[in-house]
């Protein structure tokens, strides 16, 4: 049966459409972070949109850094984004900066100053807001709005030359206080920041806002299709309005859906607070929805891009679940991690029997999908450890593990069978005394099944863990719709991070592929930046199985 060809989506209609018509020979768009925090998750799917459209379409993407706000960045977020763009397996074409044009959107300015389309006001930014009405009202023009080119000139020079002080005026465009559209009530062009910037240092004392400066970055340029995110919508006339007056080149932009994601927040403000303030461990917190973050916590850059293509490309806003993000990380590592046994609530078993100084080793596959791939040796003796969940003494027909005179298979190995529980002095479990059929030995001797198997480690080969179980950030499902008098840390999960143990089987530990590996029958861990030979660190990535079914 032919596959059915996957539907454009309408960001692919435009640009098959402006190929088809000839409108560019090849398209070119961007990616444009501002460097005053981490990338999120959020930013995963403009990245995949950008860099995907470019690469579909034989065109390219630039990275540009909208460098605006000295106040704000740093280029420690500079060369952070850097990484994880990498990470996502992107490369741009050019590196470029909006500081790059200061000295071309100074120059503009002063061309709408003298052609009476900018003027300085002196008002404060509460005077401004006031100023500009509401959408049932339309704003009033500023005192200073009638100001001669050459007074406007003169001041806005003097600006630039660090007369004034901070907040002291401001340049905006001259267009249409009552116009529908509050965008356009004179919207400001340059405020005054005494700031030195990461890469212009002190030349500058007067900085372009973004509405300034993004349209005309694009035209420099030469970006053929803008891309950003639904909320920018009605900044497109003004970003259309600065390009037309200036008579550069058409840059367009669009628009689509931000990702919005269950349990999750995304305002980089709200992200730095909890850094900040120490509700999380950093940028980096396996708990945070930044990509190193993700990272950190064992996601991959294929379930990312498995994600992004799979929520599609939309202009309506909708909330998308989180476990279709855990599916996708699953579904990756399933096909590619190494599986190991680790026991995280340990019983012990004593083989009735087995030689005391005797050690078995089984070959076993690290990865089932890839039975004639490579495996790892895994040391088998007469003292192991089994998970207490695997024993119920009072055990229901259906529990189809160890129970009293019943029998399991030890995971690669042998077929064993309870004889004696061990109890301690308040009542508890503590240990089972069980016999083993050697005849089970797979390869070895005759065949036969029980339904149960359950995995173990050996004690004296065993080596411990400390594990970060880690679970989502908040417990509110739809944080967009939290009210704005109520305070987005009380949803804080206060078990988002629980501190566990485990005990390994030794390969584990020697385990170098980069990605996170399966604890069999629990769930995908990865090996933490803070682990130390003598204290190895794993974090939970996610757990092994859920009822979701994507649609």
């Amino acid at each position: 049966m032919e596959e059915t060809p996957k539907r454009l989506n309408f960001l692919e209609e435009i640009i098959e459409k402006d190929l088809a018509e000839g409108k560019y020979e090849s398209i070119l768009t961007r990616f444009p972070p501002e460097p005053n925090g981490y990338l999120h998750l959020g930013h995963a799917k403009s990245l995949c949109i950008n860099f995907g459209l470019a690469q579909k379409y034989g065109g390219k993407t630039n990275l540009r850094y909208d460098d605006t706000n000295p106040v704000k960045e740093d280029v420690e977020y500079v060369d952070a984004i850097k990484e994880d763009i990498k990470w996502l397996g992107f490369q741009w074409e050019k590196e470029c900066y909006a500081s790059d044009y200061f000295d071309q959107l100074y120059e503009w300015a002063e061309d709408l100053v003298k052609r009476g389309l900018a003027y300085v006001d002196d008002q404060t930014q509460e005077e401004i807001s006031a100023g500009r009405g509401t959408v049932e009202k339309p704003g009033v023009n500023s005192p200073w709005r009638d100001r001669t080119p050459e007074e406007n000139l003169r001041l806005l020079r003097e600006m630039k030359d660090g007369k004034y002080a901070d907040g002291e005026k401001v340049l905006r465009a001259k267009i249409d206080m009552a116009h529908p559209n509050m965008m356009f009530r004179d919207p400001i062009l340059y405020r005054i920041k005494h700031a030195s910037h990461h890469r212009t240092g002190d030349k500058w004392c007067i900085y372009p806002m973004y509405d300034y400066t993004h349209g005309q970055c694009d035209s420099i340029e030469h970006i053929t299709h803008s891309i950003c995110t639904l909320e920018f919508d009605v900044h497109r006339p003004l970003y259309d309005w600065f390009i037309e007056t200036l008579g550069i080149f058409p840059s367009h932009q669009y628009e689509f859906a931000r990702l919005n994601l269950t349990y999750t927040l995304m305002s980089k403000r709200k992200l730095l607070e909890l850094v900040q303030k120490g509700f999380v461990a950093g940028w980096d917190d396996p708990r945070m929805p930044t990509l190193c973050g993700v990272r950190r916590r064992g996601y991959t850059a294929e379930a990312l891009k498995m994600f992004c293509d799979r929520i599609g490309v939309s202009k309506r806003d909708q909330l998308m679940d989180i476990q279709l993000l855990e599916w996708c990380v699953r579904q990756d590592l399933n096909e590619r991690s190494n599986r190991y046994m680790v026991v995280q609530d340990p019983l012990k078993v004593t083989l009735i029997g087995w030689p005391e100084d005797k050690v078995e080793w089984f070959d076993c596959p690290l990865n089932p999908a890839d039975p004639e791939g490579p495996s790892r040796r895994v040391p088998f003796t007469g003292t192991l450890y089994i998970e207490k969940a695997d024993f119920m003494e009072d055990a229901p027909a259906k529990f189809f593990r160890l129970r009293p005179d019943g029998e399991v298979r030890l995971k690669y190995t042998y077929i064993i069978k309870c004889e004696e529980v061990v109890k301690d002095a308040s009542g508890q479990v503590v240990e089972l005394r069980c016999s083993y059929d050697p005849s089970t030995k797979p390869g070895g001797g005759e065949w036969r099944s029980v339904k149960g198997t359950i995995h173990w480690v050996s004690a004296a080969h065993a080596r411990e863990l400390e594990l970060r179980l880690y679970d989502r950030l908040f417990t509110e499902p739809d944080m967009g719709s939290i009210p704005e008098d109520r305070d987005y840390k009380e949803f804080l999960n206060p078990t988002s991070l629980v501190l566990g143990r485990g005990l390994c089987e030794p390969a584990l530990l020697e385990d170098e592929s980069g990605i996170a590996v399966q604890f069999e029958r629990s769930g995908y861990f990865i090996k933490d930046p803070d682990s130390t030979p003598s204290k190895p660190v794993y974090n939970k990535t996610v757990s092994l199985k859920d009822s979701y079914k994507p649609e």
